[in-house]
């Protein structure tokens, strides 16, 4: 069953499993760089993002290439708006850059 509209709702699912993942770590970053056992954010978040992301594409998919492939093409396109969304300064920063005078 490879129709249109499922495609769709798979490429969504994807972008959605994308902004998940990227928007965690961003998130991570933002906690783990100010806390006491940074360690511990970072791993609990690469596991939890890692678990959340592969049994979504597993479900998703129901074992056709297709749907995995389109899954695949949303997750890197978000991740791709995310960063373009960051260099437009649309995305606070993780304060720690610095401004040129």
């Amino acid at each position: 069953m490879n129709d249109p509209l499922m495609l769709t709702l798979t490429f969504l699912t994807g972008a959605l499993l994308g902004l998940f993942f990227f928007g965690g770590l961003w998130w991570t970053i933002q906690k783990g760089m100010y806390s006491k056992t940074p360690a511990l954010w970072f791993l609990g978040s690469i596991i939890l993002r890692t678990t959340v992301v592969l049994a979504g594409f597993f479900y998703i998919s129901g074992g056709e290439w297709q749907r995995i492939l389109t899954c695949l093409l949303g997750f890197v396109l978000a991740r791709s708006v995310l960063v373009r969304l960051r260099q437009a300064g649309a995305l606070p920063s993780m304060g720690h850059e610095t401004k040129e005078p």
